[in-house]
């Protein structure tokens, strides 16, 4: 099991402990692609030893919402909707990339997949994010507490 009183892991500018507890790690961070992988560990396989679903599915639901928010890294997303597709079982290290394929004022539309060392396609998703733009005050209070200012 990972030991999270280690030093947090930057998910694209966001410390998300549960991410950090199945080991997922943060390779690329663009508007073209985001790319993240998954090492396998058995304490995240499922009876048959595979990676469990709900694993992959959280991997996938953290990169998406990572492709959309590298359109603009001040915002969050919440995710309203998210189709998974399992098209393989996941019996090794996983790698997920997605791509932001469309970005406006409240709603975010992305696709991506997961796929093994060999490039199979072992998961496909789609979802849709609902964008959460940081309110003026909150900017203002986190310049303030880091000693920057608006300029």
């Amino acid at each position: 099991m990972t030991d999270l009183s280690k030093e947090s892991v930057d998910y694209f500018g966001l410390n998300i402990p549960f991410m950090q507890c199945i080991g997922l790690q943060p390779e690329k961070f663009s508007p073209d692609l985001t790319r993240t992988r998954l090492p396998w560990r058995a304490d995240l396989t499922n009876s048959r030893g595979d990676i469990h679903g709900g694993t992959l599915m959280s991997a996938l639901d953290l990169t998406l919402s990572a492709a959309a928010r590298a359109n603009d890294p001040s915002t969050s997303m919440a995710t309203i909707d998210m189709a998974t597709h399992f098209l393989a079982p996941a019996t090794g290290n996983v790698v997920f990339e997605a791509r932001c394929l469309r970005m406006g004022r409240s709603i975010a539309f992305c696709e991506g997949r997961a796929v093994d060392d060999q490039g199979n396609v072992l998961v496909t998703a789609t979802a849709t994010f609902k964008i959460i733009w940081p309110r003026p005050d909150q900017a203002a209070s986190s310049s303030q507490r880091n000693g920057s200012s608006a300029g």
